[in-house]
């Protein structure tokens, strides 16, 4: 709020001498005029930095300072209170009467006694900024109580601790991925093993079984041809018994006509008789030249049985014959060396085949 009095243009301090004041000769209360006041602005080079460690406390304006600068705003508001003389018009100055400074400054308490401010008082003079800076440690904001009960007191300190701790935790975490990554390859190398061994285990079981399979079926075909020979051995026989092969089928020699011999010689003694291989029909019985005297037996299939070397014949041409009838004798007749059956196999087609391996298909060994 804007005052409609002049500025002052003197003020009037306490004076224990006796002197004249504007309202007579000794003033107001006796006080002699002194230096006139002059307005006071202060700037930072006319108020001194209040040093000292404590804090303001900016809460409506206000604040706590030393003692001597609470004591000069008191003087101040002091002032303020008791007025301001102020001359207009020619007025002269008025005195101002102004207590006893000492009695005011006696009766106010310590800065220090008040509750909750002695602790932010002090009259030890502070350090310079750049000591405290160079002098101060590390702050301790962001330590935390894990970090203070292993010992930690510096940020930097914690900060440290945390990356260190933070590449420990993700170098653990790259251990456990290997670890993981090896388990996870042990684990499928042991199933692809596993894997190949059950593959092997099978095709070794899947081989044996077709062995065995391969050797069950051998057995069964040799058994059912045995079956098939005995039976043929019991509706075929040989020609003759107590014999002794001389000659085989295609061996070679001046004595035979063709150079090589065309059937199987049963050499015994003249008169041994001479049986039905199996059941036929006789188709020819007599001489034939060098074939001396001649049986042909025609079985049902179209083979025929050549019956050679006969000392005598026991059948006629058309006569039916049944497996073991004689049907002659053993002998010497025609183109020969001694008694003997030369005994040969043509098929229904004409072609003169081994007569060994003839009588073996049907069962018989000679």
């Amino acid at each position: 709020m804007a005052s409609n009095r002049p500025a002052p243009e003197a003020l009037y301090v306490p004076n224990d001498e006796p002197g004249e004041g504007p309202e007579g000769p000794m003033g107001f209360g006796g006080y002699a005029p002194q230096e006139p006041w002059k307005e006071w602005n202060p700037t930072a080079e006319s108020v001194r930095p209040v040093r000292g460690r404590h804090r303001v406390h900016k809460k409506g304006g206000g604040g706590l300072a030393r003692s001597s600068t609470v004591l000069g705003v008191g003087v101040i508001a002091a002032v303020g209170a008791g007025g301001i003389a102020t001359a207009q018009g020619g007025k002269p100055p008025v005195s101002i009467a102004m207590p006893d400074m000492s009695a005011v400054t006696d009766s106010l308490p310590d800065a220090k006694s008040l509750p909750g401010v002695g602790a932010f008082m002090s009259d030890d003079a502070p350090e310079e900024p750049t000591a405290v800076a160079a002098a101060a440690p590390l702050s301790s904001a962001g330590v935390s109580a894990a970090d203070a009960e292993q010992g930690t007191t510096g940020a930097g300190e914690a900060l440290r601790a945390r990356i260190m701790q933070q590449a420990e935790n993700q170098q653990h975490q790259a251990d456990d991925a290997v670890r993981r990554a090896a388990e996870d390859a042990a684990v499928r190398k042991a199933a692809e093993e596993a894997q190949a061994q059950q593959a092997e285990a099978k095709a070794e079981a899947k081989a044996k079984a077709a062995e065995e399979k391969r050797r069950k079926e051998a057995a069964e075909r040799k058994k059912a041809e045995a079956e098939r020979l005995a039976k043929l051995a019991r509706s075929y026989t040989l020609p003759t018994s107590s014999y002794t092969l001389t000659s085989h089928f295609g061996d070679a020699g001046s004595m035979w006509s063709s150079g090589q011999h065309t059937g199987l010689d049963f050499a015994a003694p003249t008169g041994t008789p001479l049986k039905a291989v199996h059941t036929g029909t006789v188709k020819e019985a007599g001489w034939a030249g060098a074939y001396g005297y001649r049986t042909i037996l025609e079985l049902d299939d179209g083979t025929e049985i050549w019956y050679c070397h006969q000392s005598s014949l026991s059948v006629s041409a058309g006569q039916k014959v049944s497996t073991g009838d004689v049907i002659g004798r053993v002998g010497a007749t025609g183109n020969v060396t001694g008694p003997h059956l030369h005994m040969e196999v043509h098929t229904s087609g004409g072609a003169n085949i081994d007569p060994l391996g003839w009588l073996q298909g049907k069962g018989l060994n000679p």
